[in-house]
């Protein structure tokens, strides 16, 4: 499926949701240290409810460190205000989605060393900042697996 790269999460909640989409779509969790919080934190376990244990969730000292064990990958950041919408790249299995810290977003340097093709954003009305951080995740991984049209899913 995809990788999610969590850049310095902080909230724990936001994390725990993020491990249940994760869980529930089969894409594998990277969160890039420092978090904001410890991983056996009560609100992030309550968040993740019992996902935990059904999600590939790996931490890393770095983002450096994290795209080195990722060798190959196209690697997309989705920063607000970017020119181009999520909805308009073409995913595919195995890319990597890279989301920035609840308060502060991706570093510049991050987003100056991508091509403007790997830099996403996401739609918003005039004068807002941001959606929430565990809402961007949800919107544009379903975009993705919705143009794999929902490969391995369980259809009900």
């Amino acid at each position: 499926m995809f990788h999610v790269i969590l850049y310095q999460p902080q909230i724990p909640p936001n994390t725990g949701n993020i491990i249940r989409l994760c869980a529930n779509t089969g894409c594998t969790l990277h969160l890039i240290e420092p978090l904001g919080f410890a991983l056996d934190e009560p609100r992030l376990r309550r968040a993740g409810l019992d996902y935990a244990e059904m999600a590939q969730v790996h931490t890393h000292a770095s983002l450096p460190e994290c795209l080195a064990a990722l060798p190959g990958v196209r690697l997309f950041a989705i920063e607000t205000g970017q020119a181009q919408n999520y909805s308009q790249a073409s995913f595919q299995p195995g890319d990597a989605l890279l989301f920035g810290a609840e308060t502060f977003g991706l570093p510049t340097d991050c987003l100056q060393r991508l091509a403007p093709g790997q830099k996403l954003g996401i739609p918003m009305r005039s004068g807002n900042r941001s959606l929430n951080l565990a809402n961007s995740v949800a919107l544009v991984v379903y975009e993705a697996w919705r143009q794999l049209q929902f490969e391995g899913a369980q259809r009900l």
